[in-house]
């Protein structure tokens, strides 16, 4: 399963879903372009249901949020420093 960023004042959409095959392909474009992944089984299960390119339903959204919040912390937990050394500093 794949999400995209919601559209201003929309939810979050289906961009990609795949059970088998499909989804451990999906998971290796995701990791080969260092997109943070998160294992939510129930709902996996939930979204399984939305079509791709679908808005994700208000009753996952709450769910969607706490996963999108993880990912958006990891982003910045593994982004570079603004900072290389001291000579950027000011004072």
């Amino acid at each position: 399963m794949a999400l995209r960023e919601a559209a201003a004042g929309g939810n979050p959409r289906v961009t990609a879903a795949g059970r088998g095959a499909l989804a451990e392909q999906i998971l290796e474009i995701a990791f080969a372009r260092g997109v943070k992944v998160r294992e939510d089984a129930e709902l996996a299960e939930i979204l399984a249901a939305i079509e791709v390119d679908s808005e994700v339903p208000v009753e996952a959204l709450a769910a969607v949020a706490e996963i999108l919040s993880y990912v958006y912390r990891a982003n910045a937990a593994s982004a570079p420093s603004a900072f290389t050394g001291p000579e950027d500093q000011t004072q």
